[in-house]
């Protein structure tokens, strides 16, 4: 079939592709349907390339000492024997403050560091270094893993629907190139290999720029991740939504977002396994579009932060109240993530934020729950870091890699890809050889192949001097405000940002950070870059009240009309305004925008002719919460308009 041709019915393919799997995620304990007659003349097909790939493995494979071979799977039964005598003391919490325990554990822990030793001792010994670092088996082992993963019953399933993902099939098994990043990538989730070729192919008849560098990664991010539907989060009120992500739409949004510069700089360097921790959330597209904007109104400052481990996901801790009193006043015509972000939550929901608002703007992350919390891990330029929970070695992921220092290992060894191959080929030869799945030291009993990948990995790892980042708020995970305050420099306010202007109406502009008092930034009050460019203020939540005040000169005396432009992510929020000390305030209704600019419907100020001094105070219904200003007008009562109407700035 002529590429033009085939990629001609990858659109129709798609749906069918997306509708089967769908049906099948939606109700995994349903019988297998019986393959037709065309079905199992596939799958007799792609059992015998199976079995045929297997004889060809094996016949390659180099011949290991047998005595290497011995005391390398003698120092693995060392290192299990270790490791229980060290999980059977673990097993007794009530006696953890026992010496004797204290000095057991420290022992079995020196056993294990020693029975490991040993075990890259024997690994270096089987010489197995060059034979995997040989890219001679590449094409036939990813061969083999997609056919294995997939199954030939899977793939016959898939491909015995019609002639079109038949296709679809031969095409993807005809790739090498296409295989080994598929497998390098680890896999298309449960194996669905036939609905991730129809994504794929999908994702590149739509979009000419899929077919080459970050955009290609990312195709092939969205079509293995993908390839089971993920159910879509929508409000509630959205009865028509979309049941599941669809992800021909998730990779149009993502390579605009990316060409429009909306990404995290460092999207541009990221693989297909990193970004499968990016496309894999269950929000709508609109929602990351929001989420980017949202931050990008309301706390610019955390978008520039040049701390990673608190870019974009110190949102938590400064906008996400710890608590769960408020979760009640959800409203079913807003998003998961806009309530969260509105009404906060314990620690569940502020993790779920936090890998939300990361995605949004192109950042890997993926749960890290531990005993009694939630928390998550992220990517940083200087490896993975724990947010909001415990430092590496007190929790578990929901990836292949179920322990967190496994996982931690994952991402250390993948930092220089050429070499992290070796620990690749091993893992496929342990398929080949029908040994069990074992992806980390703490993960499971792994056979010889295995073995052989993790402690190849674990060679890499010290070579290469990695280190483990420590926890970013380690002490905030269950509390609300600060604990470790991220260092992030508050920008002075230029003379321009200051500058009140009255315009040939008499009406006066007053720019947020124009301030007499304060004159800079405090802990409560904070003044900012701004996305609309200048300079704006942010009132925080976090912190006792403060009041702020304005100094200047109003042209003639008499009735002014005040309005100010405000972001919020919350509601029911008040500023009241007292022009000169003199009078009871004026109540400013703050408006919840849900964090896009608007403006406040306007209140009556009487100023004097010559100097005048504004001073507002905030409040807020129920818990603290925040808002951003930009400026404040100043409009004489004669020149106001008789509308109230309010204008929306993006």
């Amino acid at each position: 079939m002529g590429s033009k041709a085939f990629m001609g019915i990858c659109g129709a393919l798609l749906v069918v592709a997306m509708g089967v799997s769908g049906a099948r995620a939606a109700n995994k304990n349903a019988e297998p349907v019986p393959l037709s007659e065309n079905a199992r003349k596939l799958q007799a097909r792609y059992t015998a390339m199976l079995k045929e790939l297997q004889a060809q493995i094996a016949a390659s494979l180099p011949s290991i000492d047998a005595p290497a071979r011995a005391a390398f799977l003698e120092s693995l039964q060392a290192v299990k024997k270790a490791q229980a005598k060290a999980e059977a003391a673990r097993k007794n919490p009530a006696k953890l403050k026992e010496p004797q325990l204290k000095q057991e554990l420290a022992a079995a822990a020196e056993a294990i560091a020693r029975a490991q030793a040993q075990t890259l001792q024997a690994l270096e010994a089987l010489g197995l270094v060059p034979f995997l670092s040989s890219d001679k088996l590449d094409d036939q082992l990813a061969k083999f893993v997609v056919l294995h993963e997939a199954t030939p019953t899977g793939l016959a399933e898939f491909a015995g629907q019609n002639d079109q993902q038949a296709a679809l099939v031969d095409q993807l098994l005809s790739d090498a190139g296409l295989m080994r990043r598929m497998v390098m990538a680890d896999g298309a989730a449960e194996g669905k290999y036939g609905r991730a070729m129809a994504i794929y192919a999908a994702i590149q008849k739509a979009n000419p720029k899929a077919g080459d560098g970050v955009l290609e990664q990312l195709a092939l991010a969205i079509a293995l991740e993908h390839a089971v539907p993920i159910k879509q989060a929508n409000p509630k009120d959205r009865t028509d939504a979309p049941a599941t992500v669809d992800p021909l739409k998730r990779y149009q949004h993502f390579e605009k977002a990316f060409l429009d510069g909306e990404l995290d700089p460092a999207f541009k360097s990221l693989d297909a396994w990193d970004l499968r921790m990016v496309v894999n959330g269950d929000e709508p597209d609109e929602t990351l579009a929001w989420g980017r904007q949202m931050l990008r109104n309301y706390r610019p400052d955390i978008v520039a932060n040049p701390d990673y481990r608190w870019r974009y996901v110190d949102a938590v801790r400064t906008e996400v109240r710890y608590g769960s009193e408020d979760v009640q006043y959800d409203r079913p015509d807003l998003q998961p993530y806009q309530n969260m972000i509105m009404n906060g939550g314990v620690c569940g929901r502020r993790a779920f934020f936090g890998r939300f608002i990361l995605r949004a703007f192109g950042i890997p992350t993926t749960a890290r729950p531990q005993t009694g919390h939630a928390s998550l891990v992220h990517w940083t330029p200087e490896g993975w870091v724990v947010n909001l929970g415990a430092g590496w070695g007190h929790g578990w992921t929901r990836t292949r890699y179920r322990s967190d220092l496994d996982f931690l290992a994952t991402t250390q060894a993948r930092r220089n890809m050429t070499t992290y191959l070796q620990v690749k080929r091993a893992q496929w030869i342990g398929d080949a050889a029908g040994e069990k799945p074992v992806f980390g030291l703490r993960s499971g009993d792994p056979g010889f192949w295995y073995a052989v990948s993790l402690y190849r990995q674990q060679q890499l790892i010290q070579e290469s001097k990695a280190i483990a980042l420590a926890a970013a708020g380690e002490n905030i995970g269950q509390a609300d405000g600060p604990a470790e305050k991220p260092a992030v420099k508050a920008p002075g306010s230029a003379e321009a940002d200051r500058k009140i202007v009255v315009g040939n109406d008499g009406t006066i502009t007053i720019p947020a950070v124009a301030c007499s008092k304060p004159t800079s930034s405090t802990a409560k009050i904070r003044f900012m870059s701004s996305n609309l460019g200048g300079m704006q203020l942010h009132y925080s939540r976090l912190g006792g009240a403060e009041n702020f005040e304005y100094t200047f000169d109003a042209p003639a005396a008499g009735q002014y009309t005040l309005t100010a432009r405000v972001v919020t992510t919350s509601d029911n929020q008040h500023l009241r305004v007292v022009a000169n000390g003199a009078g009871e305030p004026a109540d400013i209704a703050v408006p919840f925008t849900v964090g896009m600019w608007d403006t406040t419907p306007p209140v009556q100020v009487t100023l004097l002719e010559g100097r005048n001094v504004l001073t507002f105070s905030h409040r807020a219904t129920g818990q603290p919460k925040g808002v951003t200003i930009r400026d404040f007008t100043l409009k004489p009562v004669a020149a106001s308009s008789t509308k109230s109407g309010r204008t929306v700035e993006q």
